[in-house]
């Protein structure tokens, strides 16, 4: 019995906070899990920038609205959810993920939620668990499930170093020569391959 673990930002939409940086255009917001391993480090660098210019839910929601899934990323998901119990764990929070999540034919998602003010300002966050994509793969492998997992950053590695199978997707060029170990792939193709296999 297999569960599938994916990541969301980066394999199958783009990275929320990069199109919103471009979009309100201040270049520090382009930093990502991809570059900071300290996912509390990143959020409290985000919300004060988002304080410093006066921007709350409302306007990272708009540019939201805008997001497609990346070229094939449904397509694959529709595919693996076929012959697999798929879930998405994400770092991201709910007010985000959900118009993303319908453009995705609703897949289950498993991710974090944000406290915002009755102005709409982001105040804090509130983390799912700690370490929540790791403990989340633990916990279905303690209910029976072998899980395989794939993600870009580096808080998809506990997940995919953990799981049966794990692999890299579109990952950065760093992160691919830290682990060398884990196989990386750079289309939904390969991927859905690679997880095939490894379900064989």
């Amino acid at each position: 019995m297999y569960i599938v673990c994916l990541d969301m930002e980066g394999v199958l939409v783009p990275e929320i906070w990069i199109a919103f940086a471009e979009a309100a255009g201040i270049p520090e917001l382009r930093r990502t899990t991809r570059d900071e391993p300290d996912y509390d480090k990143l959020m409290r660098f985000r919300l004060d920038i988002l304080k410093e210019h006066g921007l709350g839910l409302k306007e990272i929601q708009r540019v939201i609205a805008g997001i497609d899934p990346l070229p094939g990323a449904k397509e694959f998901l529709d595919k693996l959810r076929t012959e697999a119990q798929v879930i998405i764990l994400s770092d991201t929070f709910e007010q985000f993920a959900a118009p993303l999540m319908q453009k995705l034919g609703m897949p289950t998602i498993f991710c974090n939620t944000l406290e915002v003010a009755a102005d709409g300002a982001i105040t804090g966050y509130k983390m799912r668990c700690e370490k929540s994509k790791l403990t989340t793969v633990k916990a279905l492998q303690s209910i029976g499930y072998e899980t395989i997992a794939s993600g870009d950053s580096y808080n998809d590695l506990g997940m995919i170093e953990a799981s049966k199978a794990g692999f890299l997707f579109r990952s950065t060029e760093q992160i691919q020569k830290d682990h060398p170990e884990l196989p990386a792939f750079e289309s939904f193709d390969n991927l859905l391959a690679a997880i095939e296999q490894a379900m064989a």
